[in-house]
Formats: C-alpha cells, sequence, structure tokens
C-alpha cells in the first residue's frame, strides 16, 4: 500500500507541475491588474516552440531539452506581448483578448507544423526529460520514494518557482508595487511609478511562465506536439489560480488537488485492488479522463463567489478616473 501511494505522489507531482508553473503566470498578470484567460493558448505555443525546437536541437547536446524550453519562454512572451498591447494600450476587453489568443494558438500551431514538419503535428523527438533518481535522498524509507525517485527535475523547478514568485510578491519593494497595481492603480500612478510598465511586465512575466509550462508538459507528457496536447489544461490553472485565492501557496495546494484528479485513471485499478473496492476499478476510463474538468468547474462554483481578487483585474487603466 505505501508503494501505491508514493508512486501517486510522484505522479500528481509530475502532472501538477505545468499547472503550477501556468497558474503562477496568472497570477503575476491578475497582481499586475490585467486577466488572462490565455494561459491555453500560451500553453500550446510554448509546447509548439519547445517540441519544435528540440528536434533540432537534441542530436547536437544533452542540453536539448533545457534550451528547448527557452524558446517555449520565449513563444510565450512574444504572443503575450500581443494580449498587453491590446489590454493595456488599447483598452481593449481583457477576456475577448485571450479568447483570441487562445483560438490563435490553436490556429497558428498547427499551420506552423504544416510548414515545418509537413503535417498537423511535429515530428516525434527522441527524449525530452529523463527520469532520475536524486543521489541520497532517493534512499529515504517511502518519502525518498515519493519525491526523490523516478521524477523529473522540472518538478523541483515548480517547487522553487513558488517560492520565488513569493518572496518577490510579498518580501519586495518591486512584488509590492505590483500587487498595489492590481488594487489601486492611480495610487500607484500618483507615486510616479508607471502602471503601463508594471502591467507589462506582469503580462509578460505570464507569458513567459506559461509558455515555460507548455513546454514542461510536452517534454514530460509526450513525444510530439498535437492540438491537443495541453488539452485543457491552462484552464485548470486559471481554476486553481481562483481556487488558490490569487496567492502563491494557495495556488500550489490547488494545482496539487487538481494534479492528483488527473492521475486517478492510471491507478483506478491498483486502488481497487489494494482497497478491495471492486467498483473503483470497473468505472469507465472516460470517468476519469472527465472527473478534473468537473472538478475544475465544481471548485469554480463554490469558490469563485468567496474568493475575492485584485480589485482592479480586468478594469482598463484611465489616468483621468477617481
Amino acid at each position: 500500500m505505501l508503494d501505491l501511494i508514493a508512486s501517486m505522489i510522484t505522479s500528481t507531482l509530475i502532472y501538477s507541475t505545468p499547472i503550477i508553473i501556468a497558474a503562477l503566470g496568472g497570477l503575476f498578470s491578475e497582481r499586475a491588474g490585467v486577466v488572462n484567460i490565455a494561459l491555453e493558448g500560451l500553453m500550446a505555443i510554448g509546447a509548439f516552440a519547445s517540441a519544435a525546437a528540440i528536434i533540432f536541437i537534441e542530436p547536437h547536446t544533452d542540453w536539448a531539452p533545457w534550451i528547448s524550453l527557452l524558446f517555449g519562454i520565449g513563444a510565450g512572451v512574444l504572443v503575450s506581448t500581443l494580449h498587453a498591447y491590446l489590454s493595456i494600450n488599447f483598452s481593449a476587453d481583457q477576456v475577448i483578448s485571450g479568447t483570441a489568443i487562445n483560438i490563435f494558438a490553436g490556429g497558428i500551431t498547427i499551420y506552423l507544423a504544416y510548414i515545418i514538419f509537413d503535417q498537423e503535428r511535429t515530428d516525434t523527438f527522441m527524449r525530452g526529460f529523463i527520469k532520475t533518481d536524486v543521489p541520497v535522498l532517493s534512499d529515504i524509507p517511502f518519502i525518498g520514494q515519493a519525491f526523490f525517485s523516478r521524477t523529473y527535475t522540472t518538478v523541483y523547478l515548480a517547487l522553487i518557482l513558488v517560492v520565488v514568485a513569493w518572496y518577490i510578491l510579498y518580501k519586495t519593494s518591486f512584488g509590492l508595487r505590483l500587487r498595489a497595481t492590481g488594487e489601486h492603480p492611480h495610487a500607484v500612478d500618483s507615486m510616479g511609478i508607471s502602471v503601463i510598465k508594471m502591467r507589462y511586465i506582469g503580462v509578460l512575466t505570464s507569458g513567459g511562465l506559461a509558455g515555460l509550462a507548455g513546454g514542461i508538459m510536452v517534454l514530460t507528457q509526450n513525444t510530439q506536439y498535437t492540438a491537443i496536447s495541453i488539452h485543457g489544461t491552462g484552464f485548470i490553472a486559471l481554476a486553481a489560480l481562483i481556487f488558490g485565492k490569487w496567492k502563491p501557496l494557495g495556488l500550489l495546494g490547488a494545482s496539487l488537488f487538481f494534479g492528483f484528479s488527473q492521475i486517478l485513471s492510471l491507478y483506478s485499478g491498483s486502488i481497487s485492488k489494494e482497497l478491495n473496492v471492486a467498483w473503483i476499478g470497473s468505472l469507465p476510463n472516460e470517468f476519469y479522463w472527465a472527473l478534473p474538468y468537473v472538478l475544475t468547474v465544481i471548485a469554480l462554483v463554490v469558490f469563485s463567489g468567496k474568493s475575492v481578487g485584485p480589485k482592479a483585474a480586468g478594469e482598463p487603466y484611465d489616468k483621468g478616473k477617481r
């Protein structure tokens, strides 16, 4: 039973990693006052860029997965610039702008795949990230098996980013300015701080993190990019952000919850045998495949009314308005 629990913890961390990182991206954008529902599309852009890059890079260096992630980050930043420009400079509706990017991402990635690879997907890459054991720590009974054995280094990257995000937002003057921009932008402006600059930083950081999340997802859970590689993970990340009340540690817990719901289908048979409960294993796989999205809807219904986001999120900044 302990082996099963340890294996489920490892899988939960792996599947939660892209959710955590994408949710952090949404956190920076919305803390700056710009709603970013384009996380799904930005993840798709980052996933395509990383998958395409690794195909050309991997024959030449063992660092190909990490270098490919830089392409994913860059692509996410580039496309998020469009969202920032429309939302900040033109005061466009941020929800519509984000929706447009989600639609755009689905089309542009397939179009580029046709141009580069002559098919609706990238070519298959030989390998992405490899599961590894952490020396010494992996030998610790249970804890080592659950947290430090046969897992990806990207899992630890996600956890480090949560700590870094918390420190930046709550322990630095920059973080205070960013949070204030999403709460009282006119007060920020009165102190001589550029609201436009802070919002651009928030949105571009969001794009970079979403692109990173997409790249990690395709390089750890797939062997090529396809139109369904992201399959709603960006929307789940958005739900984790709301569920976590726009706080780094809160979204970490919510992301782990949604990640756990994603791996249940993989372990339903083992859980059924261990607990001697036949009906768990007899449920159709479609039930478990739908479960993460059903839980996302339930979480939004139950907690969206109780979760209060940044006051100015979604509102175009009008310097003359008080």
